[in-house]
């Protein structure tokens, strides 16, 4: 398998050609909620030529599917200009991580200020007259400078936000907030600069009308907190992609005109020679070509045990070299490499949309406006029904706490950040899941169906057996086999080829050949007409197999797979190949069903091999001698009873049928890391990485269902406290500043489940 992963498009220059549907990525900068987020892509998926849009809050990023003729990039990038935030096609690691650390310690500045300013106005408020130097006529202007210095500084970029929303006729987060710090900081300020127009009784108030400064102040106070808490948590949540870009070393030493000169890391071209010393990083891909050394591939593979390499064998870029030098011509540079192809691919997962974001989407996207109407509803409501001294003190307060603890965030990142760590986590695993909804499916499996040669067994057959008919020579029959066998690129007729080269046999080119799908291959050597292959192939060409039934049965019972020769249309004798096991099959297939998943064994291998291999592995399922155009067909069969199915291969025979699959699950080998039929690709070839894909699966969609359970919970219990309805029957109202407190709480705490994940540890 040698199909690279295929990359996300990045720019529209990129794409060719122009009439065809392009994708961009726009790194969006400006978005405080998932309202922002939802904002975003209704402007764009009403953009001219725009057929599709998403916008990912967690990862503050824009997919758009577009087309060329009508729209550009730089248009796309306009139109978020115009809704009132910023976009660029710059989608570099390094440039968005810096401009969100720029974003991050303005938010700190903003936050500090706001804690120094708005804590003696709490301490002011919160005495009620009690500490004597601060019970004096002028007090509540004191209150209000300070507040205002908290609003106009520290919430400036809420209050912007939310006017930039109204002119564009929508409304987000920004909206309440400042909506509720405005009324409260309004409804102060005209308290304390003309109190003769509230007509309540002042008898229990120290300093006359009651005024809220400290609620506006502590509110915006605690929005910032909450966003700086959860700016850090996003930032942890993302950083696998940040550690990916990390690993990368900055320069490589070349061998340029016989000389050995050290170039950065991008001034490296194909083909350039390669040197490498104990304990350095490989700089890219290539293939050694002098020394040998043990490299740890663990960041590639997640496999801890160094790998012994050698003169012809692949190293990976950003692996280290652990004993030995040596050299080695370079392949892949750049974005070609392993490590950048599984960064764009884990970027490209991060930045999808699972299948059960769509609830929390439809309610982010309506919530706001059903927040302002609850709102409006709560004030009237306590205004006609409250004590008339009371109304209007607790119609304000209701109704800032309506606004303040409705936060549609948690809702728009219960999704997101537990994609952006699972598949962060998966990347660090060696499991590269391609999007949300591959996420998704993958936890609902129920039968697994594994290709035989090279995901169960190695995938290296070997000559065992040479079987011929009385009165064939042993040497000339493999002679004349393997020769005819030298024109094909299947594994068992490479095993064949080896068998005759370790015998030192002169082989030769045929003259002829033909590869009969499925069944073998035909050439002529030597002006003999050569048949190799199945037992099926003997019989379609009326070849007659006489007294060898108890020799293929002793095969087929040890495991091993008889292949048939006949020459010049006579049957001429028998050869075996054995693909042995791998050591770990049987503990994952093992591990598989402990977590209830039915296990079947498809293989064009015939029946009596196929089943001695799942008996020695522990398949109870097998569908053997199966053609490659026919598993697509074999899996949709077992689809037809109703059962999710997933499909596990390695190699392109298998593409149809992963593509058939509800999941398709590429084992690799090395940087052959995917295919474009699969739904996740493991790097290693290895049956552990299934059981790892699954159960990380299955812990992501748990951690998900948590998150968007706690984000429910919490509106529709948090709203109705914050409209008092236990007034009535506690005399208990929900203070704006606890609501500020709970809103910040609630989003923060979705986020810092979601990291949970990245305690998963991959099953041995």
């Amino acid at each position: 398998m040698t199909t690279d992963i295929p990359l996300p498009h990045e720019h529209a220059a990129d794409h060719h050609p122009e009439d065809e549907k392009q994708k961009a990525d726009l790194a969006v900068t400006g978005m405080t909620c998932a309202a922002c987020a939802r904002r975003i892509e209704g402007v764009l998926s009403k953009s001219d030529g725009v057929s599709k849009a998403f916008v990912n809050f967690a990862t503050a990023r824009a997919t758009v599917e577009y087309d060329p003729a009508s729209t550009s990039v730089a248009k796309l990038e306009s139109a978020v200009r115009d809704a009132g935030y910023d976009a660029t096609a710059d989608v570099n690691e390094d440039h968005i991580h810096h401009h969100q650390e720029e974003e991050y310690a303005a938010l700190r500045r903003r936050f500090i200020v706001a804690a120094a300013f708005s804590l003696p106005v709490v301490i002011i408020a919160m005495s009620h007259g009690a500490i004597g130097f601060l019970n004096f006529h002028g007090v509540n202007w004191v209150q209000l400078v300070l507040s205002a210095i908290v609003l106009c500084y520290s919430g400036s970029g809420i209050f912007v936000a939310a006017w930039s929303a109204l002119r564009h006729r929508t409304a987000d987060m920004n909206t309440l907030v400042a909506m509720g710090t405005g009324v409260a900081f309004v409804y102060s300020t005209l308290a304390t600069v003309a109190p003769s127009l509230f007509q309540l009784s002042s008898a229990a108030h120290h300093g006359g009308v009651p005024v809220y400064f400290e609620a506006a102040a502590v509110i915006i106070t605690l929005i910032l907190l909450g966003r700086l808490l959860e700016s850090g948590a996003k930032g942890r949540a993302g950083e696998a992609i940040k550690k990916l870009m990390g690993l990368s070393p900055k320069t490589a030493r070349v061998i340029r005109a016989d000389k050995e000169i050290e170039l950065p890391i991008d001034a490296v071209e194909t083909d350039d020679v390669v040197v490498v010393r104990p304990g350095e990083k490989i700089p890219v891909d290539g293939i050694v070509t002098s020394g040998d050394s043990t490299v740890d591939e663990s960041m590639l593979t997640g496999e801890s045990l160094p790998v012994h390499k050698v003169v012809g064998e692949e190293v990976f870029g950003a692996t280290i070299n652990k004993t030995g030098s040596f050299r080695f011509k370079a392949t892949k540079v750049g974005k070609d490499t392993a490590l950048q192809q599984i960064v764009h691919l884990v970027q490209q997962a991060q930045g999808s949309r699972a299948p059960i974001a769509r609830l929390a989407d439809s309610i982010s996207a309506i919530f706001v406006p059903i927040v302002l109407g609850i709102a409006v509803i709560t004030f009237g409501l306590w205004f006609f029904l409250a004590p008339s001294e009371l109304r209007f003190q607790m119609a304000v307060i209701t109704a800032v706490s309506v606004l303040i603890i409705a936060c549609p965030c948690a809702l728009g990142l219960a999704t997101p950040t537990a994609i952006m760590v699972g598949t962060g986590k998966g990347a660090e695993l060696g499991v590269l899941i391609k999007d949300g909804e591959s996420l998704e499916k993958a936890h609902a499996i129920q039968v697994v169906v594994l290709d035989k040669t090279g995901t169960i067994t190695q995938g290296k057959p070997a000559l065992t057996d040479l079987l011929p008919v009385p009165g064939q020579d042993d040497d000339e029959l493999l002679r004349l086999v393997a020769s005819a066998e030298r024109g094909s690129e299947h594994p068992v007729a490479e095993s064949i080829v080896t068998g005759a080269t370790e015998k030192k046999l002169a082989l030769i080119d045929a003259t002829s050949f033909k590869a009969i799908a499925g069944h073998g291959i035909e050439a002529t050597v030597d002006g003999r007409r050569v048949l190799v292959g199945n037992e099926k192939l003997m019989r379609d060409q009326s070849i007659v197999i006489n007294g060898m039934d108890e020799q293929i049965k002793a095969l087929a019972d040890a495991a091993k797979t008889p292949m048939f020769a006949a020459v010049d249309g006579k049957f001429a004798g028998m050869l075996a190949v054995s693909d042995p096991i791998k050591p770990e099959s049987s503990k994952a297939i093992a591990a598989m069903k402990q977590l209830g998943l039915k296990i079947v064994m498809m293989t064009g291998d015939n029946r009596g091999t196929a089943e001695a291999v799942a008996k020695q592995v522990g398949i109870d399922q097998v569908e053997a001698e199966v053609l490659p155009g026919q598993k697509a067909e074999h899996v949709k069969r077992l689809q037809s009873g109703g059962k999710i199915v997933a499909m596990v291969g390695d190699g392109i025979n298998d593409a149809p049928a992963l593509a058939q699959a509800d999941v398709g699950i590429a084992i690799g080998t090395g940087t052959d890391v995917a295919i474009e039929a699969s739904d996740i690709t493991l790097i290693r070839s290895d049956l552990n990485g299934v059981v790892s894909a699954i159960s990380l699966s299955r812990a992501t969609m748990r951690t998900i269902r948590q998150n968007l359970f706690w984000a429910f919970i919490y509106n529709l219990i948090g709203i109705p406290l914050a409209a008092g309805v236990l007034y009535p029957l506690t005399g208990w109202l929900l203070s704006p500043i606890i609501a500020s407190a709970a809103m910040a709480f609630s989003s923060v705490s979705v986020v810092l489940n979601s990291l949970r994940l990245k305690r998963f540890r991959i099953q041995a």
